[in-house]
C-alpha cells in the first residue's frame, strides 16, 4: 500500500510528557498521535450511516529536520469552558445566562474565584518535520482505498485541509505541504534515547464511536519506547507488541 510523505512546520508547538502532569513540558519532537490529527486534518473518511470513521492513518516514520530547541513560556489557561448543554439553555432562556469569569471578585460572583490559573509551559520554537504515513481501513475495501488515497493525496497537494491543523496545542498552528517523491531532505543528525513516548489516546484497532454531546470515544493511552537515530524515529504498527496499550 502507498505511503504519503508530509513536511510539517511551525513556530511554536508543544507535545505534552504526560509524566509532569500540571506543568507543560513538550517531548523532544512531535508525537505519532500529533502527526495522525495532521493527516485527520487533510483528509479522513468516515460511514455515512454511523458516522465513524472508516479507516485511521498509521504513522511509519517521524524525520527531524531542525535542531530541537526549547522556549519557556508562563501561559494563562482557563479551567472551564461552556457546555454544548448550557448554551442550547442559554438559547432558548437568556435570562438563565451564567458568565464564565477569567478574573472575578467577591463583588461579581459572591465568592472569591478566578476561571484560570497560571502554567509553565516549555515548548518547541522554530519546528519542521517530515512524516510518513499510509492509510489502514477496518474493512479493506479496494474501491474506497482508491477513494481514499486519490482525496487524500489530491487535498495535500493543494494544501487543502478540513480545519487548520496544530502542533500539540490548537493555539499552535502547523502548515504542511506533499512531499514529492525525489525529494530527499536529509533529517537532522541527532540522537536521543527518548524513552517511555505517547503513541495514541485512542484504541485505533476499531472504528471509533462519533463524538457527540451525550457520548463519545473514551480515551485509551497507549505508549511506545522512542528512540530517535540520526533524526529519524520510526514507529511501530499500532498492533505490534512494541505498543503497550492500557484502558483509562
Amino acid at each position: 500500500m502507498p505511503s504519503f510523505t508530509l513536511e510539517v512546520w511551525g513556530e511554536l508547538a508543544c507535545f505534552t510528557r504526560p509524566e509532569f502532569k500540571v506543568e507543560r513540558f513538550s517531548y523532544p519532537l512531535i508525537t505519532p498521535s500529533a502527526a495522525r490529527g495532521i493527516f485527520d486534518a487533510i483528509y479522513l473518511d468516515f460511514d455515512p450511516q454511523s458516522k465513524s470513521p472508516l479507516m485511521y492513518w498509521q504513522i511509519e516514520r517521524i524525520e527531524l529536520l531542525q535542531p530541537v530547541r526549547y522556549l519557556a513560556l508562563m501561559r494563562n489557561e482557563v479551567k472551564e469552558k461552556a457546555s454544548v448543554r448550557n448554551i442550547q439553555t442559554w438559547m432558548k432562556d437568556p435570562s438563565t445566562f451564567e458568565p464564565l469569569f477569567a478574573d472575578a471578585t467577591k463583588e461579581d460572583t459572591g465568592q472569591d474565584t478566578k476561571g484560570r490559573t497560571q502554567r509553565q509551559t516549555m515548548a518547541l520554537r522554530n519546528v519542521r518535520y517530515r512524516l510518513t504515513a499510509h492509510a489502514v481501513l477496518y474493512h479493506e475495501d479496494h474501491a474506497l482505498r482508491q477513494k481514499i488515497e486519490n482525496s487524500f493525496e489530491r487535498r495535500a497537494r493543494a494544501g487543502q485541509c478540513i480545519y487548520q491543523p496544530y502542533l500539540g496545542c490548537r493555539e499552535f498552528t502547523g502548515y504542511f505541504r506533499l512531499v514529492e517523491p525525489g525529494e530527499a531532505a536529509e533529517p537532522v543528525p541527532h540522537s536521543e534515547q527518548i524513552g517511555w513516548m505517547l503513541y495514541d489516546v485512542f484504541d485505533l484497532s476499531r472504528p471509533g464511536r462519533p463524538l457527540r454531546t451525550d457520548q463519545g470515544e473514551k480515551p485509551q493511552i497507549s505508549l511506545f519506547q522512542a528512540e530517535l537515530v540520526n533524526g529519524v524515529l520510526e514507529v511501530p504498527p499500532y498492533g505490534s507488541e512494541q505498543v503497550r496499550k492500557g484502558g483509562i
